[in-house]
């Protein structure tokens, strides 16, 4: 754990370059982040995940549609339901900021051997293997 501690101190800039730059409120990002992970969403939805009501997420979402990063569009299946979903900058925002940092990986990868390659891939795939493991349970 302690040379994964080191390697992400080594990537913080890289990664935080995207966040930064973003302007984003703490708050702002969690909606865009769980909008990246569960999709379009209802505001009740939405706001039961981010753990505020209804009226205080729904300034937040009038701040993120005026940055075009989300979308506010009517449930088909009742007009009363505003269902939130993020546009292709929102996505591509946050899509930058979860994998900020590859393009210095793979400069550093690109630095090993095939053998040592071979190792780091292994060893990932055991990670993903058990990651994915962990999430099922």
């Amino acid at each position: 754990m302690g040379a994964q501690i080191r390697l992400e101190h080594l990537f913080a800039d890289d990664r935080s370059d995207p966040l930064f730059s973003s302007h984003l409120t703490m708050s702002q990002l969690k909606i865009l982040l769980l909008l990246s992970r569960h999709g379009t969403l209802s505001g009740g939805e939405l706001a039961r995940l981010v753990g505020v009501g209804a009226a205080a997420l729904s300034g937040m979402i009038d701040r993120l549609v005026v940055q075009d990063l989300v979308t506010r569009t009517e449930d088909v299946n009742d007009r009363r339901v505003r269902r939130i979903g993020l546009t292709k900058a929102g996505t591509e925002l946050i899509e930058g900021i979860i994998t900020a940092g590859a393009v210095k990986q793979r400069e550093l990868l690109s630095r090993l051997s095939a053998e040592e390659l071979a190792i780091v891939a292994k060893a990932m795939e055991l990670l993903v293997r058990e990651a994915a493991a962990g999430s099922e349970t």
